[in-house]
């Protein structure tokens, strides 16, 4: 919060209030409790949510008769931004916004600070033109610090370098620091970028790197094949693994801090057949909320989970691939059943978020801990409500369904590719249909898509779009006016366009750096069954998955494809990428 003499601090806090933007008792009482806890009367009414960063930095530009800029959507351009090393902007809570005359524009948090001004003018060596702006609109700049990575290439050099001259072995080189510039690196690349993996792939004469970001994969660089060694026992260290093997799979993990984050993160190392892979899952601890309606649950969807989950007993599965936000699911319903009645107790491999209130166990397979054995352990705590981290094998499937049928209510997930075929992935693991019929309350299906960017376009669909609309969704639509509420409300969504349209509004991001093809960020596309008496016949006497699946539509649930096509409606994501991660779920 910028720093203001006591006369811009009036002004300003009667500013607000002549404009109607704080009530004058609200103010009063906050004046009063700014004085009792000794804080200053700004972070009072922050605290209070009173005021918002972006409002307040107005007001103190205008009182201060500094000019303001709100930032929230702004992107600079990289050179400019490197006018300004992220070292310094980021100590003076100030970045650089465009050239003009002769002059950098430059966004400050303390625009009245004389002192940090007249040091970033002759740091950069030509005059400013300050702006004010908030916290939320300097760090949005920040973010788009690009992190240089010609830095890795350099430390790959010197390494190479070294592993070149005689009597080299592995630990000089693990212990040089190039090697671990060229990691850090790497790894605040993909923080900074969102990444959620981070692949670190031998080939036959170099060594690929590859960033998971908005679930696609795309290649960062190659580096020599001759580092390959140091880079996998640096991570190896880190990651308290043995450096010596090489002949088996091993998993690890260890913490980084990039900026005001602390992203932890999880190893698996595997050999192949140029030498040792290395995945890197990346969990930023401050990127959920675990919130249902935030994820993107609506509708009927989140009425038939809300429904499930206040059984006292029974199965709730999670189902989808392999980085599909499975265990964000069980996380966001453990949130909302969570309360000091009940006693939840989770089994986690690994724990990737830490709940207050839960007792969560991390499996450890070196001591025999395994979800088998942990589960017949939990079973004996007393718990109202158990979470498996994931079913993997029979003796896992059986426990789970008889703490169901003895009174528990046991959250898990499944790798299936829908909700229907969860079923039959249970009769595989030789529980009885009876058992599952009698105990499954509600099945999730889901996938992740990419969220459309901020900046966008809308256009119109073609003939061969507004035929899918109308073949996946159309008998989803309203058919009048008169209907429109109703059915936007029974499926979650606002204001759902008409049936019998011959165009859609849809919208396409804007190819940007920060907005790679027009995506930022991603959204959850869910199928929910709620396992009702006829599916549980069908289960009975063993249907297939399609039969299930067709029943549960019969019966209003809305499929993964459904449910995404009515968020490319809604402007949320695109047709194209609805289509390419639910086409084997059509």
């Amino acid at each position: 919060m910028p720093i203001m003499t006591d006369d811009i601090q009036d002004k300003l806090l009667e500013l607000l209030v002549d404009e109607g933007l704080l009530a004058r008792a609200d103010l009063d009482e906050s004046l009063g409790e700014a004085k009792k806890q000794s804080q200053p009367i700004l972070s009072v009414l922050s605290s209070k949510r009173l005021l918002d960063d972006e409002l307040l930095a107005h007001g103190i530009a205008q009182v201060s008769g500094v000019p303001y800029i709100n930032l929230a959507n702004s992107i600079i351009d990289q050179e400019v931004l490197g006018l300004l090393s992220s070292e310094v902007a980021e100590r003076f809570m100030a970045v650089p916004l465009a050239e003009v005359n002769n002059r950098l524009a430059v966004a400050m948090l303390d625009a009245n600070n004389v002192q940090a001004v007249d040091y970033l003018s002759s740091r950069i060596q030509r005059p400013l033109k300050v702006f004010m702006a908030s916290e939320s609109g300097i760090r949005h700049v920040l973010d788009q610090y690009k992190t240089d990575l010609s830095s890795v290439n350099v430390a790959a050099e010197a390494s190479q370098h070294e592993a070149q001259q005689e009597n080299s072995d592995i630990k000089t080189i693990v212990q040089d620091s190039p090697i671990s510039r060229a990691l850090s690196t790497i790894l605040e690349y993909a923080v900074k970028s969102r990444a959620s993996d981070v692949h670190i792939e031998p080939l036959e004469k170099s060594l690929k790197i590859r960033c998971r970001i908005d679930g696609v994969l795309r290649e960062l660089m190659q580096l020599p094949k001759s580092i390959e060694p140091a880079l996998v026992s640096r991570i190896k260290i880190l990651s308290e693994l043995k450096i010596d093997e090489h002949r088996v799979p091993q998993d690890g993990q260890f913490a980084v801090q990039v900026g005001n984050k602390e992203v932890d993160l999880r190893i698996a190392i595997s050999p192949v057949v140029w030498g040792e892979q290395v995945v890197i899952r990346l969990l930023d601890k401050t990127g959920s909320s675990f919130d249902l309606e935030e994820m993107g649950y609506a509708g009927r969807a989140l009425r038939a989970i809300r429904k499930g989950v206040k059984r006292p007993n029974g199965m709730v599965l999670t189902s989808g691939p392999t980085g599909s936000g499975k265990s964000t699911s069980l996380y966001a319903l453990i949130k909302e059943i969570k309360n000091d009645s009940i006693n939840i107790v989770t089994l986690e491999d690994p724990v990737e978020y830490k709940m207050d209130g839960v007792n969560q166990i991390q499996v450890n397979s070196e001591v025999g801990l395994t979800f088998a054995s942990g589960l017949r352990s939990i079973l004996r705590q007393d718990p109202d409500v158990v979470m498996v981290g994931e079913m993997r094998d029979a003796e896992t499937a059986n426990l789970g369904v008889q703490a169901a049928l003895t009174g528990h209510l046991v959250f898990s997930t499944l790798h299936t590719n829908s909700a229907a075929g969860v079923l039959p992935r249970l009769l595989d693991m030789k529980i009885e249909p009876f058992l599952i019929a009698s105990t499954v309350n509600t099945i999730i299906g889901q996938r992740l898509v990419r969220r459309v960017a901020t900046k966008r376009d809308a256009y119109w669909s073609s003939p061969i779009e507004t035929q899918n609309i109308l073949t996946t969704v159309g008998h989803l639509l309203p058919k009048t006016k008169a209907e429109v509420a109703q059915v936007s409300a029974d499926l979650g969504y606002k204001d759902l366009p008409l049936a019998g349209q011959n165009a859609y509004t849809l919208v396409k991001g804007r190819d940007t750096p920060l907005t790679p093809h027009g995506y930022s960020g991603r959204a959850g596309l869910y199928e929910v069954m709620d396992v009702s008496d006829t599916i549980q016949a069908l289960i009975t006497r063993q249907a297939t998955s399609s039969e299930i699946q067709k029943q549960a539509v019969a019966e209003g649930m809305i499929t993964m494809r459904q449910d995404g096509y009515l968020k490319a409606l809604q402007g949320i994501t695109t047709l194209e990428e609805v289509n390419r991660v639910t086409s084997d779920t059509a």
